[in-house]
């Protein structure tokens, strides 16, 4: 059964709101977007796709400061002065290290951030590998009209790469026994999930998105069924 854009939209705010704890502190204000006469070239699933790539990046953004915050050695890397001018190095594209990289973005530069032999920024790598995926699952695009057609099997693959990406984080380590990366802490008498919250956030956004898109298109999405143990980086 096909579920309607409005639909879905709901499912998305419900799947989210799951996401949050029972007592929330109190929601921001919410920006309301100026009319503006390129949206009459715009459709309902148009803007709402504008909306979720802006909240997976602004995520996206909030996971890089908490990560740089976690693991300092990272941001001090490339001579940053802090966490958050790290972050924002990386989404304004002033990174002083770009180099580091080696070229590589996407699942070529996720993949990087997990191998024992690199010696860059790894919060660089996974935020800056999950920021091209995501902007090429969505055509390099964000901002979208009547006449874009995107592919929800790439937004698909890249929820599951984001997946994966969130596994490999809590499980794999380097030759000396150590997370490549710390995020979530599971001992002590203050267990942080935040970590998987935030990253649980944007793989349902893009599974949502996935859906509208083939739903609007009448596509089918091919699911794609790993064991993470053994899991690879899927195209996008």
């Amino acid at each position: 059964m096909r579920l309607s854009p409005p639909l879905l939209l709901c499912l998305i705010a419900l799947t989210l709101a799951g996401c949050e704890t029972l007592f929330p502190d109190p929601p921001p204000e919410v920006e309301t977007r100026p009319f503006q006469v390129r949206n009459v070239a715009k459709s309902d699933v148009d803007l709402v796709t504008e909306t979720n790539v802006r909240m997976t990046l602004d995520l996206l953004r909030e996971l890089a400061v908490k990560l740089y915050k976690r693991n300092p050695q990272e941001w001090r890397k490339a001579g940053y002065e802090g966490p958050e001018q790290a972050a924002w190095g990386i989404f304004l594209n002033e990174r002083r290290d770009v180099a580091v990289l080696q070229g590589s973005r996407s699942i070529d530069a996720l993949r990087l951030t997990f191998e024992d032999g690199y010696s860059g920024d790894r919060v660089y790598a996974l935020v800056e590998g999950i920021r091209t995926m995501i902007l090429a699952a969505y055509k390099g695009k964000q901002e979208f009209y009547m006449l874009d057609d995107l592919d929800p099997q790439k937004i698909y693959n890249a929820a599951r790469n984001i997946e994966l990406a969130a596994w490999k984080l809590g499980n794999e380590r380097d030759a000396s026994g150590n997370f490549f990366l710390l995020s979530n802490e599971l001992e002590g008498p203050v267990k942080n999930l935040s970590y998987e919250r935030l990253i649980g956030k944007m793989i349902a956004l893009q599974d949502s998105m996935a859906r509208i898109i083939a739903d609007k298109n009448n596509r089918t999405i091919k699911n794609v069924i790993q064991s993470l143990a053994r899991a690879v980086f899927l195209p996008i």
